[in-house]
């Protein structure tokens, strides 16, 4: 049997406010707005792509996120194409006042951590050249959770 594999494609989120996710996902991540409907629903995406992130209110204007604890989205993750990119975004969710979750060195990428304003976790991550992850001895990958040195990090923007 051959399988077809799958890219991912886009993630798509219940919010509780249209346009304060959108402030987010725009204006701090760096996603653009590529159609909205209305105050219900917005699609947004990066480098002329029709939808990264699908925002809606059809059954969630002025919920609460769910509690700690239950099942549901872990985070999203989103790939940045260098260490420069990821210090500007890294920068601009700082000087929004977002808070950090954490923020790892896992060897084969660097990753930040941190919630948007629904609570939906968000990880925001560049990825080193394949020829540089770390592998043990018998060439597998030797993924890690190392500190990350924001400070180095941010000192790279551009």
């Amino acid at each position: 049997m051959t399988f077809v594999h799958p890219h991912v494609g886009h993630v798509h989120l219940r919010v509780s406010d249209l346009d304060r996710a959108i402030a987010f996902y725009r204006d701090v991540l760096g996603f653009e707005v590529t159609q909205r409907y209305g105050k219900q629903a917005a699609f947004l995406g990066a480098g002329g792509y029709h939808h990264h992130i699908g925002l809606n209110t059809w059954d969630s204007a002025g919920a609460t996120p769910p509690p700690s604890g239950h099942t549901g989205l872990y985070h999203a993750a989103f790939l940045y194409p260098n260490r420069a990119s990821l210090a500007t975004v890294l920068g601009r969710v700082l000087n929004a006042g977002i808070p950090l979750d954490g923020a790892a060195d896992h060897g084969m990428s660097e990753a930040v951590y941190l919630r948007d304003p629904d609570q939906n976790g968000v990880e925001l991550y560049r990825d080193r050249a394949p020829a540089d992850w770390p592998r043990d001895a018998d060439g597998n990958l030797a993924m890690m959770n190392n500190r990350l040195d924001i400070a180095a990090l941010l000192a790279e923007a551009p």
